[in-house]
């Protein structure tokens, strides 16, 4: 969408706030130059970039520029100025009419612009066809008097200015015959040697013209120069200097003279007799009139010769001219130079050293013998190449040669011109190849690798990388230098395999010397390096045994104390192929129940749970399967299982004995379990012996069961030996606390009486 600053009609609006429709007149002075702003204008178009173009001035000039258009605070600023070729001048032209064109999107319109342009009083500047491109012209006979008044430049206003006026263009002879001059007054003056001669020239002359307060102008003069009348005579060129070849046939067009008059006739005055060339009387051709090999050969002066030519009117033999031509007679090479070596193949090593002379080239010419020749150095393949130069007649490296990169290894193709000044005259073919030299010897960077001990044959380990500075730099070959014969490495990958087998236990790691030989990098074969490298390979244990448990099945029989953990026994396992092997993980797989035994670590714990009665008063059997595994980051986990019976014995003051068996069996027979009971009373020694002895304090009598006691269960149990508390000298006082324990949670023993659950703590 488009808006424009005023009624929808109009495209164009003032800066200011006043509305103008088109089309739009300003006026100009003619003392404005380029980059005059002649008129802006604001634009409102919203939606779309705008364009504002000049589409045609009338009359057509190039004093204005195109109109810009520039966005400032969203409104589009157009503007007109004056170009850099702008010179206006009200007194040739003072009106001039613009046809812009404003497009918003899909809308455009159309507008005229005059340009009315002032004239200025005191204004002065240069005009007319003196200020116009092509200059102004004027015409003047060449036999005008030196010095005389040929041109007068008329400028407005320049005598009462004191204008200073000057030619700032070159006059340098030859062509030019002398400096025009000008003076203050606009009088353009002839040379003051005069213009004879110069007919038919046409002399051009930039005239600056300075104004006060640092105003200047310039303009073009042209002096065209007309011949004299013909009862005058001269030639029309200067005396010419002509070159030809010595194998021209005789007659052959060596060079015309043209002379201005009336039925002209010329000859030749010298010298005179002239056996080489001679003239038309009418045309004033001159041509040879001898072969002039053999004259060069005879040495008879044909090399150069002078001519002086006279030019003179049929009817009037004394007005005549003469004119001076020298003739150089060029000598021709019919036969190219002769040169050793005629064709030049070498090869060099690419550790040639710069400054090595590969060959000299000696050049002779059949025609002369003593002539002078040139050699220069072009190169085909690769072009441009600054390896190899020329030093005079010698072939030399110029550069150090390398083959050890892509491509570096040329083959130089190149030739040798044998010239005669400009003119080649021969051509020597040369092909210089560079061969490849083994300057260095090849690496490998020292690598650790790892496997299973329990690989296989033809496992692929890793690979060795070598790497040569010479090029190609791949091209090795890998070899094992002593070493274990367990690993091979491929000759041409380097790729390391395991042949034989590995074991841990009997050797943890290898260290192999690998060989690393270079080959075809020398234009000898037999030219190889070689290097080495150390390559570690660790051994990674695997299991493959078994642990193994002292005794694999255990029979044991405990008593416990209600509420408390009693240590069971401790599993032993170890790995007889692998005694390094200690750390192991346990865990119970069957047999227990109701979480009544747990194993920290290899020791296997009975956990009474049971915190207040009833109590269990029979005793109860359990047969656990424990399994052994080997722990570590090593894989597999082997494992094994062992076997423990344990009769557990509630302990409490009326204790069935039982006598306990250790049966241990060889892990190879089946085991056969045997329980021997015996049933019998027996009360706590402690309170018998308190019946026997009431003076006797109770808390040792309870110490004394309960030492008796530590002995029966052939210390599977240590109790506690803690003093009690000053116990009441009653007997029925003591008879209620028949038992000893203590509390799993915090550890603290105490007394109890095995019917009423009562406690006293200890």
């Amino acid at each position: 969408m488009m808006a424009l600053l005023g009624p929808p009609v109009l495209l164009l609006a003032l800066v200011a706030s006043e509305v103008h429709c088109l089309p739009w007149f300003i006026n100009v002075s003619e003392s404005q130059g380029p980059g005059t702003i002649l008129k802006s204008f604001p634009f409102n178009c919203t939606l779309h970039m705008p364009i504002l173009e000049l589409i045609h001035v009338k009359p057509p000039t190039t004093f204005f520029n195109p109109p810009s258009l520039t966005r400032w605070h969203g409104i589009y600023m157009g503007m007109v100025t004056l170009s850099s070729s702008a010179r206006l001048d009200a007194l040739a032209v003072n009106h001039y009419e613009l046809q812009l064109r404003f497009t918003c999107g899909n809308y455009v319109m159309e507008g005229l612009l005059f340009v009315d342009v002032q004239r200025d009083p005191g204004y002065s500047s240069c005009a007319g066809r003196f200020a116009s491109p092509a200059g102004e012209i004027i015409q003047v006979r060449e036999t005008v008097t030196p010095g005389t008044q040929l041109y007068t430049l008329l400028l407005p206003g320049v005598e009462l200015q004191r204008a200073q006026i000057s030619i700032i263009s070159a006059q340098d002879p030859p062509y030019f015959p002398g400096p025009f001059s000008i003076n203050g007054q606009g009088w353009l003056l002839a040379p003051s040697q005069g213009l004879k001669g110069q007919g038919q020239k046409v002399f051009q002359l930039q005239i600056l013209v300075t104004f006060g307060q640092n105003r200047s102008c310039h303009g073009t003069l042209k002096v065209k120069v007309l011949p004299a009348p013909s009862s005058q005579i001269s030639f029309l060129q200067q005396a010419p200097n002509i070159t030809i070849r010595e194998d021209l046939a005789p007659g052959s067009e060596v060079v015309q003279v043209r002379a201005r008059g009336f039925d002209v006739r010329y000859e030749i005055l010298s010298p005179v007799p002239c056996p080489l060339f001679s003239i038309g009387r009418v045309d004033g051709l001159v041509r040879t009139a001898a072969p002039l090999e053999s004259a060069l050969a005879r040495g008879a002066g044909a090399a150069v010769t002078r001519l002086r030519v006279k030019a003179y009117e049929r009817l009037r033999p004394r007005a005549s001219v003469e004119l001076d031509l020298t003739v150089n007679v060029r000598s021709v090479n019919r036969w190219p130079p002769r040169c050793l070596p005629a064709m030049l193949v070498t090869e060099i090593r690419e550790t040639t050293l710069v400054g090595t002379v590969l060959n000299t080239f000696t050049c002779t010419d059949p025609d002369s013998s003593g002539s002078t020749l040139d050699y220069k150095l072009r190169f085909y393949s690769p072009p441009g190449l600054a390896s190899l130069c020329l030093r005079d007649r010698a072939l030399e490296v110029n550069a150090t040669l390398d083959c050890d990169a892509p491509g570096a290894c040329f083959q130089h193709a190149a030739s040798i011109l044998v010239l005669n000044g400009d003119q080649p005259l021969t051509e020597v073919p040369v092909l210089v190849m560079v061969t490849p030299v083994n300057e260095f010897s090849p690496a490998c960077v020292p690598h650790t690798f790892r496997i299973r001990e329990d690989a296989g044959p033809y496992t692929l380990l890793g690979s060795v990388v070598g790497m040569d500075k010479d090029y190609p730099h791949n091209s090795v070959e890998y070899f094992i230098s002593g070493g274990p014969s367990t690993f091979s490495v491929d000759r041409l990958s380097g790729e390391i395999h395991l042949l034989g087998s590995l074991d841990y236990e009997l050797q943890k790691s290898y260290r192999l010397t690998v060989l690393v030989t270079d080959h075809s990098q020398d234009q000898d074969p037999t030219q190889r390096r070689s290097g080495s490298c150390t390559i570690t390979i660790e051994v990674e244990d695997v299991n493959d045994h078994s642990p193994e448990c002292q005794p694999p099945f255990q029979e044991l029989t405990i008593y416990t104390p209600l509420g408390r953990s009693v240590e069971v026994t401790k599993v032993s396992c170890w790995v007889p192929q692998e005694p390094q092997r200690l750390t192991f993980s346990y865990s119970i797989v069957g047999g227990t129940s109701q979480s009544r035994f747990s194993l920290q670590g290899a020791i296997l714990v009975y956990n009474d749970i049971t915190l207040g009665p009833p109590w269990p008063e029979q005793p109860h059997s359990y047969e656990l399967l424990i399994r052994v595994a080997d722990s570590g980051p090593s894989i597999p986990h082997l494992s094994t299982t062992a076997t423990i019976i344990v009769h557990v014995v509630p302990w409490n003051a009326s204790t069935a004995a039982t006598r306990i068996h250790r049966v241990t069996v060889p892990s190879m027979m089946t085991p056969l379990l045997v329980t021997d009971t015996e049933v019998f009373w027996q009360p706590e020694p402690w309170l018998a012996q308190m019946l026997q002895t009431p003076n006797k304090p109770a808390h040792e009598l309870l110490l004394n069961s309960i030492q008796g006691t530590e002995e029966s269960i052939e210390g599977f149990m240590e109790a506690p030996r803690m003093e009690m508390p000053q116990a009441p000298s009653s007997v029925m006082s003591l008879e209620h606390f028949d038992g000893r324990a203590q509390d799993p949670r915090t550890g603290r023993d105490y007394l109890f009486n095995t019917l009423t659950g009562a406690r006293r703590w200890l």
